[in-house]
């Protein structure tokens, strides 16, 4: 297997990138960027640290993100697993990235940055949902922001179709990982009614 393993075996492989892949990128949310991740109710989340990388879906039932300001952006960490991999990462690296994603669109808008964490009571009543409150709010400090070339998205033909069907559900893997010794028949039984009742 051949290797690269520097930037000048590596960047004559590709040729110049175009002007527009070059005046794309901003360091504070434009009015149109604004337009497009006020318009998202899904995105990825990744972080890093010691143990290494984390990507995460976060997604709300409105904005999966609000602007403070065209520098800042606020998620709110609602429930989940209780793992928090990417809440432990954050406290102690807080690079992020994010990649923000509309049902139909292949545009993707693309979020660098760094992030902290915040209990502040003010921050958290902005996201009420249910009479409920996230227990923290993810403060991203944007560094940079940009759209990502579509042809990804146009290749996988991501929003015309769906290969879900005959794939494994999540109890099927977690009783195969355990060979067995978890029921995962009961955990997808019970699964849908778990998650309406905890989703806040």
């Amino acid at each position: 297997m051949t290797w690269i393993t520097s930037l000048d075996q590596l960047e004559p492989m590709f040729g110049a990138p175009p002007e527009a892949a070059i005046v794309k990128v901003t360091r504070r949310l434009t009015p149109a960027y604004a337009r497009w991740i006020e318009a998202s109710r899904f995105c990825m989340l990744a972080t890093v640290g010691p143990e290494g990388t984390d990507c995460t879906p976060r997604g709300d039932n409105g904005p999966v993100v609000q602007q403070m300001d065209p520098g800042t952006l606020l998620m709110p960490d609602w429930r989940g697993n209780n793992r928090v991999d990417s809440l432990r990462n954050i406290v102690r690296d807080g690079r992020v990235s994010l990649s923000f994603l509309i049902p139909g669109s292949n545009t993707v808008i693309r979020v660098n940055g760094s992030a902290r964490l915040s209990t502040d009571p003010a921050l958290c009543e902005r996201f009420e949902q249910a009479g409920k409150h996230p227990h923290l709010v993810i403060v991203i400090a944007v560094g940079e922001v940009y759209a990502q070339c579509a042809r990804a998205l146009l290749r996988a033909g991501i929003w015309a179709r769906d290969d879900s069907a005959g794939l494994p559900t999540v109890g099927e893997i977690l009783t195969e990982i355990t060979q067995g010794a978890f029921d995962g028949a009961e955990y997808d039984q019970v699964w849908p009614a778990r998650a309406a009742q905890t989703m806040w």
